[in-house]
């Protein structure tokens, strides 16, 4: 009864790799360790993660289909937790070829591992982003999304498209998580809450695009984990006329919170008053996400719960103790 949990290295993934070694599971975890960000926050959460027992890692790429067959091969995993993939909107604009390879490419290696070796369950990250354009709120995923604005939303619904295929050709059953802007402790360093609280600390102003008139879904990553820990209990049921499936979550707070807000938020937390740099939009970026998670409450009993003021508080927390501040 072993889970495989890819990006074990990420931000979500070491998260969900922890809750899940508590909960007496056997997990192997994959991760290329790529310089997006810094490797040594990567190496620290995986310093944390080999204390665990039942905690195996192994460094791979899902790029690398001949290794990634190989160690479905050698542990026939019951589960599949998917959250290896090229992150970030920006980024996107000027690496489209890695994206292509990790959020294409590489799910498609994961699908065909699925494929000939059978897992009860495979939970994929989506994301938020894959509602592009779409005005109409909250986000539900009944809603069409065929609006992508940047080439990361268009990997992430692309990899909803795959899964789809290969849940109708193969009898695969699949839960693919639309994830809304997640933060707390051991984050991503190109982050907001990551970069506005390093900003703030050392003196330097922090960037508000689009004059501050934004407002984000924060997620706070206990929130995410419980969702995919109980969706793992809880695989989605084909119907009659189907051998497998594919579902689709929203996993956020259902909430939205006025980005200005949020640095109001952080400057409480921090005991600092931001130096604000107004800047006009982004390319690629939405003014506004908001998740309708009526699905996930009706199918698995639970909504995220924390609020923005208590994760951020913990995310200083855990900043100001891990980079002794």
């Amino acid at each position: 009864m072993t889970i495989l949990v890819t990006g074990a290295a990420g931000f979500i993934g070491y998260h969900t790799v922890k809750r899940l070694c508590l909960e007496g599971r056997d997990v192997v975890g994959i991760d290329n360790l790529n310089a997006y960000y810094s490797v040594e926050l990567k190496h620290a959460r995986l310093k944390q993660l080999s204390e665990l027992q039942g905690f195996r890692f192994q460094r791979m790429d899902i790029v690398d289909k001949p290794s990634l067959m190989a160690l479905f091969e050698d542990n026939k995993f019951t589960e599949v937790v998917h959250l290896a993939a090229q992150a970030g909107v920006r980024y996107s604009l000027d690496n489209p070829d890695v994206y292509a390879q990790s959020n294409l490419v590489g799910f498609l290696n994961v699908l065909e591992a699925c494929r000939h070796y059978r897992p009860v369950h495979l939970i994929y990250a989506s994301s938020s982003s894959v509602y592009g354009a779409n005005s109409k709120l909250p986000f539900s995923v009944d809603d069409p999304v065929d609006q992508p604005v940047s080439l990361y939303a268009a990997s992430k619904r692309a990899n909803e498209l795959l899964a789809h295929s290969y849940c109708h050709l193969y009898g695969i059953r699949a839960s693919g998580l639309r994830f809304f802007t997640v933060y707390g402790p051991w984050g991503r360093p190109d982050m907001a809450l990551f970069t506005f609280t390093e900003a703030m600390l050392n003196g330097r102003p922090i960037d508000i695009y689009n004059h501050g008139q934004m407002a984000r879904d924060f997620t706070y990553v206990d929130d995410i984990v419980e969702s995919i820990a109980r969706l793992l209990a809880k695989p989605p049921v084909p119907d009659k006329e189907a051998n497998g499936v594919n579902r689709i979550f929203n996993i956020g707070r259902g909430k939205p919170v006025a980005l200005l807000d949020f640095v109001e938020c952080l400057e409480a937390a921090l005991g600092i008053t931001a130096q604000r740099n107004y800047l006009p939009m982004q390319p690629g970026d939405v003014v506004k996400t908001w998740a309708d998670v009526s699905a996930l409450a009706d199918w698995v009993g639970f909504s995220p719960q924390v609020e923005v003021d208590a994760g951020v508080k913990q995310f200083v927390t855990w900043y100001r103790d891990f980079y002794q501040v």
